[in-house]
């Protein structure tokens, strides 16, 4: 029977006095703070509560536009054609956000993309979505199944640009995935979500996010405002040496979100140091291998280990390394079988990928009845 393995990880520094998490709050509803390369939140406060997306549901539309430009079903030179349903609804005439696309016009595909993620354009985003499915209903069945792929299982989407629907809503926590999506599968495209500011038809407007301007290291993603949800961002920094993301919504002001924003980003940079846990190629422990040519494999991670710990306390932190086990041969080098997770008084502050640091081959009928005999034990117990 194969079960969650837990290995305690031989972890000297960090059985002596280390770290607790520092105290923090937030105005904000709504809020996560996520490491970006192992996905560990750091931060929550209702993150799993359904909630309006506002423009922030444009990120989905980002996505799909991505991935229809990776697969090759559209490019950047693409234009698509301005249509009344587009310029009145997400027009200046709408009130809302707008790049202020003529009537009629066509636009690249590129210079649509820079006005949603730059002036958070209506109108940009309805025309995307027109272009490439036809009808907003068909873009939005298009968001929903690549949020599926994606993993973002609490959020439904019915529009491009986020525009008030009861059917929409989205969590922090798929907030935060979805941005961490969009920063890993497409860095070719990441630069325009710093772009200071965009001009089109002589009007110049300035990127949404005024975060990107602080010299905070902010350079994304998105925010987004409605009178029923009140203002929301998704933000991301690589300040502090690693790359951080942080969901906030239903905050009363503009000034507010980019305070809170601040606080909680800089917060996430600053209230933790880097700990070198282990060496490139050291083992971090040993996966139980039934029937192999050895009963165990070392585990590695992908160089150096490092570790970000949190400031300002003398708790204890703890590490364990989690697999499904046994692991069953052929058990190839280089692939990830388990994890290391480390906890700062009992809340898990980080997760690290192990890999297998060796093949290990199907063993012979000694082996495999010597393994056998164990895991009988092993059930017994």
């Amino acid at each position: 029977m194969r079960r969650i393995w837990q290995v305690l990880a031989t972890m000297l520094a960090l059985t002596a006095p280390a770290l607790a998490q520092a105290e923090f709050d937030t105005q904000a509803k709504f809020a996560i703070l996520m490491d970006e390369a192992s996905g560990t939140v750091i931060f929550q406060k209702d993150a799993d509560l359904p909630m309006e997306p506002a423009s922030m549901a444009k990120l989905m539309t980002i996505a799909v536009v991505f991935n229809e430009i990776r697969t090759g079903r559209l490019s950047m030179a693409d234009e698509f054609f301005v249509s009344e349903h587009a310029w009145r609804t997400g027009g200046a005439s709408s009130g809302g956000s707008t790049m202020f696309a003529d009537l009629n016009s066509q636009i690249s595909v590129e210079n649509l993309l820079r006005s949603v993620i730059i002036q958070s354009g209506n109108d940009a985003a309805i025309v995307l979505a027109e272009g490439i499915a036809g009808s907003e209903g068909s873009f939005a069945a298009m968001m929903n199944e690549l949020g599926e792929e994606i993993g973002l299982t609490d959020s439904h989407f019915t529009n491009p640009a986020g525009l008030p629907d009861p059917d929409m809503y989205v969590t922090a926590r798929d907030l935060a995935d979805l941005a961490r999506y969009l920063i890993r599968e497409y860095p070719e495209h990441y630069h325009y979500f710093s772009e200071p500011e965009m001009e089109w038809n002589g009007i110049k407007q300035a990127n949404r996010n005024s975060l990107v301007e602080l010299g905070i290291g902010v350079d994304g993603l998105k925010t987004g405002h409605t009178e029923a949800a009140g203002y929301g961002s998704v933000i991301s920094t690589d300040e502090g040496g690693r790359r951080l993301i942080a969901v906030l919504h239903g905050l009363t002001s503009m000034a507010q979100r980019n305070e809170e924003g601040r606080k909680l980003i800089t917060w996430g940079a600053r209230a933790f140091e880097r700990f070198s846990a282990y060496p490139e190629g050291a083992v971090v422990a040993h996966a139980n291998v039934y029937g192999g040519t050895s009963p165990s494999v070392g585990l590695v991670g992908d160089g150096e280990v490092a570790l970000y710990l949190p400031r300002g306390s003398r708790r204890c932190l703890s590490a364990s390394v989690v697999y499904t086990g046994p692991l069953m041969p052929p058990v190839v080098q280089g692939d990830q079988i388990a994890e290391l997770r480390v906890f700062c008084d009992e809340q898990l502050v980080q997760v690290a990928p192990l890999y297998a640091a060796e093949t290990i081959e199907e063993g012979d009928i000694l082996r495999k009845a010597t393994d056998a005999l164990k895991q009988l034990a092993l059930g017994w117990l």
